[in-house]
């Protein structure tokens, strides 16, 4: 990229903003990520090797030239200007390593210096013991002080490739907040985890009432009593509880409700003994963003072992790839075992549910798959 066009970027200034995530990297030697601080065995060595080799290139950066030089391809369309204390106006510029597709971001002046530059982001650890990360874009990103200091901070929401098959959709979301210091930015590994393993990552708003307003959905999968999730806000739907003796587990109360945080409805479904106590909890939106609309809860046997099992309608809602909003029917079955409720998986890759489902028609089609009617 030559100097003019450099400053071409950073004069006519907002080229988009959807923000691309942030790789988290530990140390291995000096400056290893902690994917590949995971690695071990005989690829160990070769491994550590290669990552040497890409933090040569990233370190080579010092101009906005020296991106595309290095192997870096610039995402053009989330490049953008922004005033940031001490740094003045100064050019957003994430790119992805183009032989390992690592996320990095730096930060040009107006003569297209790199003034800050990271790749110690969230969403470069997502594959443990591999230099190669599934980063695919940026959902959003915003320019505020979350902590309170009088200095913007950098909250990013970015997008990765559902590689692994461990959600439901083909992307999935990471946060993290960058927090300003004196010189540069600095991250909470501890707030990463949180906001990512309790899925407070849909949105700039979830991450911010969390980060800087002190709420979270992380009591309603620690909470032990139905006193504890009401005294957290948890709203319980009161026409849909109701007893069941459960063969395995004995008498319980099926417990369903949400908690609303930053425009969101969290579902949850609790199984709680007569003295209050929570012997089990379902979530059965899993990684869609909202529950639009209960459709109803049923507690009958599905496989046809005598054990009462549980059946999940809903409706719920997300934001495509595309950040339009998404409304679809879902539904979730856990069977009774010995030991509690697990999920069906089986009858889940037969049949998708669509919007004329009703729980009937669906009780009626998964005892069928099990062989058997009522």
């Amino acid at each position: 990229m030559k100097k003019k066009t450099g400053r071409r970027l950073f004069q006519t200034g907002v080229l988009m903003l959807a923000a691309f995530f942030f790789l988290e990297t530990g140390f291995w030697g000096k400056g290893c990520p902690g994917s590949v601080e995971a690695a071990s065995g005989e690829n160990a060595e070769e491994l550590q090797l290669q990552y040497e080799e890409y933090r040569q290139r990233f370190d080579a950066i010092g101009q906005v030239s020296d991106i595309p030089g290095q192997d870096f391809n610039i995402i053009g369309s989330q490049v953008f200007p922004v005033t940031l204390e001490t740094y003045g106006e100064i050019l957003f510029i994430p790119a992805l390593d183009a032989k390992y597709n690592r996320m990095a971001i730096f930060l040009a002046d107006a003569d297209e210096k790199i003034v800050y530059k990271t790749d110690q982001l969230e969403s470069n650890n997502r594959n443990k013991g591999e230099l190669r990360q599934p980063n695919q874009g940026i959902a959003a990103v915003s320019f505020q002080d979350v902590d309170g200091d009088g200095l913007t901070d950098i909250v990013l929401i970015t997008t990765c490739k559902n590689e692994k098959e461990a959600f439901f959709r083909d992307t999935y979301k990471v946060g993290e907040v960058l927090f300003r210091k004196d010189q540069g930015f600095y991250r909470d590994w501890r707030l990463s985890d949180k906001i990512n393993r309790f899925s407070m990552n849909k949105s700039i708003r979830f991450v911010t009432s969390f980060v800087r307003d002190g709420n979270s959905v992380e009591f309603l999968y620690t909470a032990t009593t139905q006193d504890e999730l009401l005294r957290q806000g948890f709203e319980i739907f009161n026409e849909l509880c109701y007893w069941r003796d459960f063969e395995k587990m004995g008498r319980l109360r099926v417990v369903p409700g949400i908690y609303s945080m930053a425009d969101y409805d969290v579902f949850m479904i609790y199984l709680v003994n007569e003295q209050g106590y929570i012997v089990w909890s379902f979530q059965p939106m899993r990684d869609y963003d909202n529950l639009y609309a209960l459709k109803g809860i049923t507690c009958r046997d599905i496989d046809g072992d005598g054990l009462k099992d549980i059946v999940v309608l809903a409706r719920y809602s997300y934001e495509d790839d595309n950040n339009e909003l998404v409304i679809t029917s879902d539904y979730d079955i856990y069977y009774q075992r010995t030991g509690g409720f697990y999920a069906d998986t089986e009858f889940k890759k037969l049949y998708q549910s669509v919007e004329e489902d009703t729980m009937e028609g669906l009780v009626q089609k998964a005892r069928a798959f099990w062989g058997w009617s009522a």
